[in-house]
């Protein structure tokens, strides 16, 4: 077994970097399937308030109407 980063053979650079690719395989398809599968939470709908008539739940459109 190597103790150290600086005297590790291949074998054990081999082990590291298969270790770390199935890692990041395992998060990325972790994250994908949970965006696909549970939509809803990602769904940001854009909120427009047009300006060219008063809206009735704003407090201000009284003033800005003077």
């Amino acid at each position: 077994m190597n103790h150290s980063i600086y005297t590790a053979d291949k074998a054990t650079h081999l082990k590291v970097v298969v270790t770390g690719l199935a890692t990041g395989i395992a998060i990325m398809t972790t994250a994908l399937t949970v965006h696909l599968t549970h939509s809803e939470f990602n769904a940001q709908t854009p909120r427009t308030i047009a300006i060219d008539r008063p809206h009735p739940g704003h407090g201000l459109t009284k003033v800005a109407q003077r």
